[in-house]
């Protein structure tokens, strides 16, 4: 298998000819290797290589996450590095000015698939950009390390819109970064002159330990693919006062707080038959994030089998069963949430505030899940026509 980096190294007068070129990146942006594109690009004789871009998290990686990055000087090539994750919402898009100096923007950053994930809004927001400058963008396409295949989730209610979902797409989309490129610039309207540099032998059915590919952590807390695994339904406890396991080294697959006593939850947990999960009963310790040095009961996930498991009902099962057992412990996250304050962070990852209501009524797990779903008709008309791969 071959990332679209790898094609355009091949032959990057193909893709670029004689262009003045801008590269957004991360510390995953390498090839097989573990050379990072912005050096093997930059000393390339076919190349004119002229800014750098940083998503969330940095161009090398180093923030937290929420963490604002400042511009900078690249240490290894010298080039200006343009953050596109600073304190504002304004800072989350290149600039014309920023953009005038190139003709050809290229993105190539490792998503998980889910939608959350900010990169694929980084990547979303370069093509607004890039069409109202009138630069081309090449996106680098890489492997959806939790498969092409299975979706689950929601759309957005109008006005939700945010940095964890510009568009009403399913928590769990089923798409690589390249076809969400093509889904968002043809079915949701965005228009700039994109063309993809598709992966070589990758299958839709394909996790990432398949593809023989080193795994280079997208973010400081997704250090393995099992995180990226049940990141889709497990992330959903930021918007609470839960700790997602930040702080601990199996974030989003460890989970707890203080309250929780972890036998009464597993047992809760079990009695609704979630498929392809166990649930382990420990103690975590953060040492950074929620609830620091502090002693939480928690439970580990444990993926028996990875084509039946499912990650967004996982999510929401283990919110309405803490919010069932300590209904005076358990809360909504009130703090802003990805350049937001309007709205409860739980409302802005489910896309629904019905989905709370109905968790805080005490509705049974189907009801939650059959109310989470839907609003992805955009989605739904436009996804065969994006895809890339078998």
């Amino acid at each position: 298998m071959r990332t679209g980096l790898e094609r355009l190294l091949d032959d990057p007068r193909r893709w670029l000819g004689r262009a003045r070129v801008g590269l957004v990146a991360n510390p995953t942006t390498v090839d097989r290797r573990l050379a990072h594109a912005a050096d093997l690009l930059h000393r390339h004789p076919d190349v004119d290589l002229r800014c750098l871009f940083g998503p969330e998290h940095g161009l090398r990686g180093s923030a937290q996450d929420m963490a604002g990055v400042a511009h900078d000087t690249d240490p290894v090539t010298g080039l200006p590095a343009v953050s596109l994750y600073g304190g504002t919402l304004e800072s989350l898009s290149p600039t014309a000015e920023q953009l005038s100096g190139i003709d050809v923007l290229l993105f190539d950053i490792q998503d998980v698939g889910a939608r959350y994930y900010t990169y694929a809004a980084t990547m979303a927001l370069c093509m607004r950009s890039a069409r109202a400058s009138e630069v081309k963008v090449v996106v680098l396409d890489r492997p959806n390390p939790i498969g092409g295949v299975a979706v689950e989730g929601g759309g957005l209610d109008a006005g939700l819109e945010n940095f964890c979902g510009l568009y009403p797409v399913p928590q769990r989309h089923g798409m690589t970064l390249g076809e969400l490129a093509r889904l968002y610039n043809d079915a949701f309207g965005i228009g700039c002159d994109l063309e993809v540099a598709a992966c070589e032998g990758w299958r839709r059915s394909a996790y990432y330990d398949e593809c023989g590919l080193p795994w280079i952590m997208p973010s400081p807390n997704m250090p393995t693919p099992d995180t990226a695994l049940v990141y889709p339904g497990m992330c959903l406890l930021e918007g609470t006062n839960l700790s997602e396991g930040r702080g601990t080294t199996r974030p989003f697959e460890l989970f707890g707080a203080p309250f929780i006593e972890p036998e009464a939850l597993a047992a809760e947990l079990r009695r609704e038959g979630l498929p392809g999960v166990l649930f382990r009963s420990c103690v975590i310790e953060p040492a950074f994030h929620k609830f620091r040095g502090e002693r939480c009961g928690a439970l580990q996930l444990h993926v028996s089998d990875r084509r039946a498991f499912l990650s967004y009902r996982t999510g929401l099962a283990v919110l309405a069963a803490v919010r069932k057992l300590w209904p005076e412990s358990f809360a909504w996250r009130t703090e802003p949430y990805e350049f937001r304050a309007d709205v409860p962070a739980i409302d802005l990852l489910t896309g629904r505030p019905a989905v709370r209501q109905a968790i805080d009524g005490g509705a049974g797990l189907d009801e939650v899940v059959r109310i989470a779903r839907g609003g992805t008709e955009v989605y739904d008309d436009g996804r065969d026509k994006a895809l890339l791969y078998e």
